[in-house]
């Protein structure tokens, strides 16, 4: 494929980017559906970017039902008959009133999503949920790829539900989501924020690891109503 999608700033949120460029080839036929894409590496040189991000972007299109992924193969444009309608466009979380809405949608779904890792997890899925929070803690914690390793906890917690309608709906709102984090992290002191959401994730982890659906699920509310609360979004609860 000869597509030229071309370098993008570095100020945007990457892996979001990427898979809307991607995902207009596809919509619009420039990418045929059943055709492979090119593969991690072409496109991080394409973009210019690293492969980590060209991953979450590929995993976005998997969670909208754009594409497919092959283990061993690679990632292919889902056959049109087999795609999902589940598609949100980034501009239109551009009204604060549709963003307040969506992030309230995710919050029940998290919290059922924690009580039920804490239920099913296997010590594998606790494996890659403990891998990412050890990203989140890393040196790259004050980069974009902090955010990376965010959004793939939160991921890690939706696969261990053994649910795989939790992990498509939290994949696909944890993406949108994702433009929070950066405006969290540009509204506030990013020390504080980066130490405080880190703490809020251990909670979390830890809530799964003691297999205690209760603190697991406490733990991922008190950390979405602190994420609601940086951005200054009111969330009715009750």
């Amino acid at each position: 494929m000869a597509t030229d999608f071309g370098q993008i700033s570095r100020s945007e949120h990457l892996p979001a980017r990427i898979a809307a460029k991607i995902g207009r080839e596809i919509t619009e036929g420039r990418i045929a559906p059943g055709e492979k894409l090119p593969t991690e590496n072409l496109l991080a040189t394409t973009f210019g970017v690293s492969r980590s991000v060209v991953r979450e972007a590929i995993a976005q299109l998997r969670n909208e039902g754009l594409v497919e992924t092959r283990q061993g193969v690679g990632a292919f444009a889902t056959e049109i008959e087999r795609r999902q309608s589940l598609r949100i466009e980034q501009g239109d979380l551009a009204n604060r009133g549709s963003f307040r809405d969506l992030f309230q949608l995710r919050i029940p779904l998290e919290v059922e999503a924690a009580r039920l890792a804490a239920i099913h997890h296997t010590p594998e899925e606790l494996g890659r949920i403990d891998e990412a929070l050890l990203q989140m803690t890393g040196t790259d914690k004050w980069t974009g790829q902090g955010i990376v390793a965010d959004l793939a906890f939160h991921r890690a917690i939706a696969a261990a539900t053994h649910n795989d309608y939790f992990l498509l709906f939290i994949g696909f709102i944890a993406e949108r989501i994702s433009l929070a984090i950066n405006a969290a992290r540009a509204a506030a002191i990013l020390e504080e924020i980066v130490e405080v959401t880190i703490a809020e994730h251990v909670s979390i982890r830890d809530g799964v690891a003691a297999r205690d659906p209760i603190k697991a699920g406490e733990a991922m509310r008190h950390h979405l109503n602190g994420a609601a609360a940086r951005l200054d979004l009111t969330i009715e609860s009750f």
